[in-house]
């Protein structure tokens, strides 16, 4: 009788655990679902693919976005591929997977914005239930997915013009110490050589009466440890960039002690940490000509670039302002006056 009424009060215990709710429907223990989210203004329609896992077991909620900007392809196609490698039978938890946050950008190879109402939906956050489609979207995320997390992770890569170097960052604030301590913890997870530090003190985006404006950023404001990753670059579609945020991921879900393994999250020996990045502009309408490439070390003053008019002439050449690593270069001749031209790391001394 003894062993029977045990039985009984850990499954009540635990019945609780049994199911999760998303937009009205119930994802079963062990199980997963797709959903088609419609989105809509007055002027447009779309939709948000959605996966939601259901472990087997009692866990956290971790939410993941890729996709906020639909030209950048790796992390997207990397969600393609967690939808099989993520067992819902080997969870502990749920993983929400947003696997293409903006598919007005995706479907018209619209970089940056959405092509439905030229809005960038990561300059869009929290949203507004009443603005047009990527406020909508933003929107949506905001609430049915940031909300629900203990846990957030959005993925970046570069962008058309962008020649980026791979690295995850995770943000920081000393008057949020918990959810930045595990923030770096999860960064750390995602098995990327470089670690970049979103310092948050006097930013406006975590202020109470300012809009968070980035996806992750506003998970952050909501004392949610968050991390972002960039991996990727020049819009093109790498099978060793996929698959390295892929890898990360699921590494990640090991050190949330989300994923039911014999294995242990792999730790490596040491990273390369980023505080603080120097941006430089350009000056004028042109061509660039880059002389560096992302991941390149350069030193204050060093020769990095060459903008020219339409005729070849020279109008500026660009010089270094700062030593440290190249995160990102504009990759592809046009550039125009106050764009970035490139974003320089400065690689601590740890």
């Amino acid at each position: 009788m003894k062993y029977l009424i045990g039985i009984l009060c850990f499954l009540l215990a635990n019945a609780s655990f049994s199911q999760f709710s998303f937009q009205g429907e119930t994802i079963a223990a062990g199980t997963k679902k797709h959903f088609k989210v419609p989105i809509s203004d007055k002027n447009h329609t779309t939709f948000i693919p959605v996966t939601v896992f259901c472990g087997i077991e009692k866990g956290p909620t971790l939410g993941i976005t890729a996709g906020v900007h639909g030209y950048e392809y790796p992390p997207i196609m990397a969600g393609q591929r967690l939808i099989k490698s993520i067992n819902p039978k080997r969870l502990k938890g749920v993983v929400i997977l947003v696997q293409i946050a903006n598919v007005g950008s995706f479907s018209n190879r619209s970089p940056f914005v959405n092509a439905l109402d030229g809005k960038n939906l990561n300059r869009t956050f929290p949203g507004n239930p009443n603005g047009t489609v990527t406020a909508k979207i933003a929107d949506f995320i905001t609430n049915s997915i940031i909300a629900k997390s203990d846990f957030f992770l959005d993925v970046h890569a570069g962008d058309a013009p962008e020649d980026l170097m791979p690295y995850a960052a995770y943000y920081s604030n000393v008057a949020m110490a918990s959810a930045s301590s595990k923030g770096r913890k999860m960064a750390e997870a995602l098995l990327f050589d470089h670690i970049v530090i979103f310092k948050t003190e006097g930013k406006d985006y975590v202020k109470k009466d300012k809009p968070s404006l980035y996806c992750s950023a506003e998970a952050f404001k909501r004392n949610i440890p968050s991390v972002d990753i960039e991996c990727g670059r020049l819009g093109m579609v790498e099978n060793e960039a996929v698959l390295k945020i892929e890898e990360g991921i699921l590494n990640m879900l090991i050190h949330l002690n989300m994923k039911i393994s014999l294995e242990k999250a792999i730790q490596k020996n040491a990273y390369l940490f980023i505080e603080n990045r120097t941006y430089q502009s350009s000056s004028f309408d042109g061509i660039y000509y880059p002389f560096k490439k992302s991941g390149d070390y350069i030193t204050k003053g060093m020769k990095v670039g060459e903008i020219t008019d339409y005729f070849g002439k020279t109008l500026e050449t660009v010089y270094a302002k700062a030593d440290g690593i190249i995160l990102f270069t504009i990759g592809t001749p046009p550039i125009k006056k106050g764009e970035t031209l490139l974003v320089i790391g400065d690689v601590l001394k740890k």
